[in-house]
Formats: structure tokens, sequence, C-alpha cells
């Protein structure tokens, strides 16, 4: 089980890699928040990374979030930026 859950983090730190290598993509409307419950943390010291917003062809897709390993002194949070065109992403890091 803690093998599927590795490969499960490792995924989707991958999908969230190549996923920061595309450009902002504007939509007129935020996504609603999805709703669901953080999993205990499964080591001491474990991060908090909160799921993040990809884009998928034509729509934002909400990836769940996941425990790290600290990798500098704070996660900071996505958020979405107002545009004088709508909404864009942007994506959280280690800062």
């Amino acid at each position: 089980m803690k093998t599927i859950s590795k490969l499960c983090i490792i995924i989707a730190a991958s999908a969230s890699m190549l996923a920061g290598c595309a450009g902002e993509y504007i939509v007129r409307e935020r996504p609603v928040e999805p709703v669901y419950e953080r999993p205990v943390a499964p080591y001491p010291g474990a991060v908090w990374i909160s799921g993040e917003w990809v884009w998928r062809g034509d729509h934002y897709e909400r990836m769940r979030g996941h425990w790290e390993r600290p990798r500098s002194r704070v996660w900071v949070e996505g958020h979405w930026r107002e545009t004088p065109g709508g909404y864009v992403w942007v994506r959280g890091h280690w800062q």
C-alpha cells in the first residue's frame, strides 16, 4: 500500500511539473473547489501540498493534494489571479 501511495505521489508531482511548462490559460469563471478530506500525515514533519489546478485541453482539472517532505522553509499555496480577461491559476511553490 505504501508503494502505491508513493507511486501516486511521484506521478502527481511529475504531471504537475509538466503542466507547469505550459503557458497561462485564462477562464472567465474560477472552477468550483472540490471538497475532500485531508488524509492523516504519513510521518512527523510532513507538509500538506494542497491540490493544484492543471490545464487539460480546454479546461482546468483539479489534482488532489498530497504530503511531502519539506524542501525549503515554506510552501506557498497556489491561487487564482484575476486578469482583465478572467482568472488564471498561479501554481504553488516552495520558498
